[in-house]
């Protein structure tokens, strides 16, 4: 198989990093470029760091984006200008934003995905199976901890999740939000999804879902002990993606599930 020429966006992040290590053990891949949001100079594995434009990004066959919603909407009109494709891992994006890139996915193939890990990704389909299959005299709560680092909470994948229990009801997930724990040891099930998060020491990520019927407990979750999960399963999607046509795809395609 021929290498795929890879781009890495936001390459100096956290998730740019690890995918830069991650092909040095993958041979499917080459990176041919490296980029941030403004020039930088320096150089990683020998390959300069340019900024994000068009001549920096044209030897490329997939660019990775793991940055901000603003660059991914920069990068995307780079990409649909060189018919490049795109494996999205930024979040936060608005109603509006996401209107956007459905928009460029008309023009060039797009793997976008709140998180790439297979794990994670088998856990939200497993538990909008047990959401749908449990049905209503089921109470649910998501339980998730984090490194002492992270700032927000509830994780954007634990709202994945609630995501998906709300798919399994075929309700609206906005209306289903209950309240948001932060720190607690205990907490309690309520009519709508209660969330609890914990933050501290170094943990990469542990995600808990439980449906209780007062009579007995289903619980589904993951852990994650390596970030290079995160990456693999990027790069997992880049090569998956590069034998797609112009499309919105998401985690869920690539695993095969309905």
């Amino acid at each position: 198989m021929k290498k795929i020429n890879l781009g890495i966006t936001g390459c100096l992040g956290r998730m740019g990093q690890q995918i830069i290590k991650s092909v040095k053990t993958d041979k499917n891949f080459k990176i041919v470029a490296l980029t941030e949001s403004k020039q930088i100079k320096k150089k990683i594995s020998g390959i300069k760091i340019s900024k994000n434009t068009v001549e920096s990004l044209k030897k490329t066959n997939l660019i990775i984006d793991f940055t901000i919603p603003k660059c991914t909407l920069e990068i995307l009109k780079i990409a649909s200008k060189l018919k490049k494709r795109v494996v999205i891992g930024t979040t936060g994006f608005t109603k509006k934003e996401e209107n956007l890139i459905k928009k460029y996915s008309r023009k060039i193939p797009i793997l976008k995905a709140g998180n790439m890990s297979l794990g994670i990704n088998l856990l939200m389909y497993l538990t909008e199976i047990a959401s749908s299959s449990l049905g209503k005299n089921f109470l649910s709560k998501i339980f998730e901890i984090h490194h002492k680092h992270k700032k927000d909470y509830p994780s954007g994948t634990a709202l994945m999740l609630g995501n998906g229990i709300a798919k399994g009801k075929n309700k609206n997930f906005y209306n289903l939000i209950g309240k948001k724990y932060l720190n607690k040891k205990s907490f309690p099930y309520g009519n709508k999804i209660n969330f609890n998060s914990l933050r501290k020491g170094e943990i990469i990520g542990e995600h808990e879902v439980k449906f209780s019927s007062g009579k007995e407990i289903i619980t589904l979750n993951h852990e994650a002990f390596d970030r290079a999960l995160y990456s693999e399963g990027a790069l997992s999607a880049a090569k998956w993606l590069m034998t797609k046509k112009a499309g919105l795809y998401s985690m869920r395609d690539l695993m095969n599930f309905k």
